[in-house]
């Protein structure tokens, strides 16, 4: 039988630099079927997608300022490692979602399809992240805090801000985006539920 302390893994740069990119990747493709298909989502992705859709303004952007209030929280209770990690991804992300569409075009995609390939991209891309001690910042800061001071998971904590994320979008867009973008957000949620746990997978 393998124990906790068995489990620990000890990442040098180089594997925080290819688990964090990969994790960005994966994220800015899931957010591109997420948009393509005009879908929402929750956390801070949800709002800035919100925010781009009413306001034509870049998802990138408006992802990276939403983001700049959560790195004090972050440096103060997360640490200066988690915050710099945290930084650098969603600076990558940002650009990375806006460079994206010159490299491939998607031609026929149904909101069925974009929001299974973006909840499964995604929720596959924090996984590496947090298992890096990186984060796309914003609430999914606050979820991990959450997590590590009172062990409520942070799928649930996601899921609990989405509720409030998804009530307000239900005033904003078709319900049959909001439906479709809900279970987007539950298989997010879900494969970070089952998959993030400390005490089974711990950094040093």
């Amino acid at each position: 039988m393998v124990t906790i302390d068995e489990t620990k893994a000890s990442h040098t740069p180089l594997d925080d630099a290819q688990g964090l990119g990969l994790g960005v990747f994966l994220c800015s493709v899931g957010m591109q079927f997420l948009t393509h298909a005009g879908l929402i989502t929750g956390q801070t992705a949800g709002i800035a997608v919100t925010i781009s859709y009413l306001s034509g303004w870049s998802f990138g952007a408006v992802f990276f300022v939403i983001n700049l209030p959560f790195y004090a929280l972050a440096y103060k209770r997360l640490g200066l490692e988690f915050t710099v990690k945290s930084l650098i991804s969603v600076t990558a992300l940002s650009l990375l979602t806006d460079l994206l569409p010159l490299g491939f075009t998607i031609d026929s995609l149904h909101p069925a399809m974009g929001t299974v390939i973006f909840g499964a991209a995604v929720g596959t891309g924090l996984l590496a992240m947090f298992r890096h001690n990186g984060s796309l910042g914003g609430l999914g800061v606050i979820a991990l805090l959450v997590q590590d001071t009172t062990g409520f998971k942070a799928g649930y904590v996601q899921l609990l801000s989405d509720a409030v994320i998804f009530a307000i979008a239900a005033l904003l867009f078709p319900l049959g985006v909001v439906a479709w973008s809900l279970l987007g957000a539950v298989i997010l949620n879900m494969i970070i539920t089952f998959n993030h746990r400390r005490d089974r997978y711990i950094a040093t």
